[in-house]
């Protein structure tokens, strides 16, 4: 893995930010843990790519809150572009 931040999907709405920063905290040190509301995931940063390796192996699949999680290294997040915008 190349990263240290790992993207977290497949959360229960009622998973909160400290909850999360939590259950990841058992593979080392968490420097964010961020859930985007009531969109059923969330983003984890961990202190370096070894750890975050080591969360994705332990917690990719495993139950959270009735849930199945999904856990995998996050990718760069896109430009945006204006999806209203027509080019004549």
């Amino acid at each position: 893995m190349q990263g240290n931040k790992l993207y977290v999907g497949n959360l229960s709405y009622s998973v909160t930010d400290e909850q999360l920063k939590e259950l990841f905290s058992k593979y080392g040190q968490v420097k964010s843990a961020n859930v985007i509301g009531n969109k059923g995931f969330g983003f984890v940063e961990m202190s370096d790519p070894a750890e975050a390796e080591k969360a994705k192996e332990g917690l990719d699949g495993s139950d959270f809150e009735g849930r199945n999680l999904k856990v995998d290294e996050a990718r760069p997040q896109r430009e945006r572009t204006n999806s209203n915008y027509r080019r004549y």
